[in-house]
């Protein structure tokens, strides 16, 4: 029985060890990436993932434009995380289920650390359900279900804005998990119900 490569699709080379998972030293640095991550498994097993510039434009794993809205241009996650295109990874939320994201720009002091009151009182509300700190480092990201079809941006009054999205659009993922929060996502309707009702 042929052996293959566990991070991409490719047969193992003759030369390879028996113990060998990968294929080459790039798939190898992949999948342990792949391996570290704290990412849900309700994000990691959608083939919903494109790669980003640095500006965050979608790129297709092979490098090319993508698109939030076309399927075409979606991977799965081993995928992304084994192509070289662009600076990271993205994760496009669709109306195919209720994966919503909650956008929260500079909830975070820059010179405490410590998150805004108003940050705080959202991620208190969202609950138990993974939240990460976004690609700027003052900023969060907290996914969670929610029924959410058109995104909306909410201008606070002291100028921080709230973005929830739930179709159309993709997330700058870093995987860096802001404190304890889990690898799982949780109802988070209730928060999402309050910021726009606010």
């Amino acid at each position: 029985m042929k052996r293959t490569c566990e991070m991409c699709p490719e047969p193992m080379p003759i030369t390879a060890r028996s113990h060998a998972r990968t294929c080459s030293p790039r798939c190898r640095k992949a999948l342990s990436r792949a391996n570290k991550t704290s990412l849900p498994i309700e994000l990691t097993t959608r083939d919903r993932w494109i790669r980003r510039s640095s500006t965050k434009v979608p790129l297709t794993t092979g490098d090319m434009p993508a698109s939030s809205t076309d399927p075409r241009t979606w991977s799965s996650y081993k995928d992304a995380v084994a192509s070289s295109a662009g600076v990271g990874l993205g994760f496009v939320l669709s109306d195919v289920d209720d994966i919503v994201c909650l956008d929260l720009d500079y909830a975070v002091d820059p010179m405490t650390g410590r998150l805004k009151a108003w940050a705080a009182a959202i991620v208190r509300d969202a609950g138990d359900t993974f939240t990460e700190v976004s690609q700027s480092g003052s900023g969060l990201h907290i996914f969670g279900y929610a029924s959410v079809r058109h995104g909306r941006r909410i201008r606070r009054a002291d100028g921080t804005a709230v973005e929830i999205y739930g179709a159309g659009r993709y997330i700058a993922v870093t995987g860096n998990r802001f404190r304890n929060s889990p690898s799982a996502l949780a109802d988070v309707t209730d928060v999402v119900t309050r910021i726009l009702e606010g």
